[in-house]
């Protein structure tokens, strides 16, 4: 079921034809919503350029010169990292959203021999495919225009595939379930983007996300996934644009280049506590509401939001706990 991207970075619809090729990426903070819908909430790092081909015979497939069409970064100043962050973190509260986690896209016309995606690795075979499946996109023309615009907000439409999509499609219909599952969220997704039936489908080729604080991240590779690629490519119903990588939760911020050096300042501190503390009232109100309270006393609620984080996560994992003993009880 497709959910809608606002704002989307360029690299996700990226182009080309027999000239050349529209090459770059991005690193943006996306949130999203109770409906599962995605936002790109603030980039980190964006650069597009056009690559133009040679225009002679034997070199039609070879880059002659390039042309910036877009540049913005501040993955290189601490103090614009820290201010983007802290103003991000504070906008997703107001309008009672999550924090989804940070998205590379990365779009190289798959010309290189490796992915440009830490954490991805393919056989030169698939990736060989996949910049045939390109050439031939490119050569006919057949890039789909899948952005549309309403009240100039850009948004297009996305699905993830995958075995295991789930990872990155939470499950969840209330905003406190979705904050449950993501709040110990650690790990990555990568991928491949292909754009089919008028949506950007991001097709999950490996990840290691886990959703417990004390469970140990695997890499896994889906195999299956990459059948059905290669089987849509050779059909023509999928055509390949870009790579991708989604960390996920509020704990891809430690994948900054950066963090080593920001992640002690009192704004950002001050910025995530209060970030902790709004997830924890959803799931302490999702717990408070399943085990049917009808009123919860003032000085029970305040000792919990006294709590430091750590006391915090231990007393709803032990809520859940015992919820789950409940239900199972009931079921018996």
């Amino acid at each position: 079921m497709p959910i809608v991207f606002f704002d989307p970075p360029a690299a996700i619809l990226a182009s080309g034809s027999k000239l050349g090729v529209e090459l770059g990426g991005s690193k943006s903070i996306l949130s999203f919503d109770s409906h599962h819908n995605l936002y790109s909430e603030s980039v980190i790092f964006s650069e597009f350029s056009w690559g133009a081909f040679y225009q002679e015979e034997g070199l039609e497939d070879q880059i002659d010169t390039f042309e910036t069409k877009e540049y913005d970064s501040i993955r290189e100043d601490p103090e614009a990292l820290i201010k983007t962050i802290v103003e991000t973190i504070y906008n997703i509260i107001n309008n009672k959203k999550l924090f989804y986690g940070i998205a590379d896209f990365e779009v190289d016309a798959f010309l290189n021999q490796n992915t440009v995606i830490p954490g991805l690795k393919l056989d030169y075979e698939i990736i060989n495919k996949l910049l045939e499946a390109h050439k031939k996109t490119r050569d006919k023309d057949l890039f789909p225009q899948i952005l549309s615009g309403s009240k100039g907000i850009k948004k297009i439409n996305v699905e993830i595939q995958g075995t295991k999509k789930n990872k990155l499609h939470i499950i969840g219909s209330k905003l406190e379930d979705l904050a449950d599952t993501l709040r110990m969220a650690k790990g990555f997704a990568t991928g491949i983007v292909c754009t089919s039936r008028g949506a950007a489908n991001l097709y999950i080729m490996s990840y290691n996300i886990v959703y417990k604080e004390d469970e140990i991240p695997e890499l896994y590779i889906d195999e299956e996934n990459l059948a059905i690629i290669e089987m849509g490519i050779q059909r023509e119903l999928l055509f390949p644009i870009s790579w991708f990588r989604i960390d996920l939760g509020i704990r891809s911020l430690e994948t900054l280049e950066l963090w080593d050096k920001i992640q002690n300042d009192p704004r950002l501190i001050k910025a995530l506590d209060r970030y902790d503390k709004y997830v924890t009232s959803l799931v302490y109100t999702k717990y408070r509401d399943m085990a049917s309270v009808e009123k919860i006393g003032s000085d029970s609620e305040d000792d919990f939001y006294q709590m430091n984080n750590r006391e915090r996560r231990r007393a709803l994992k032990d809520m859940a706990q015992a919820i789950r003993k409940l239900t199972e009880e009931y079921k018996k």
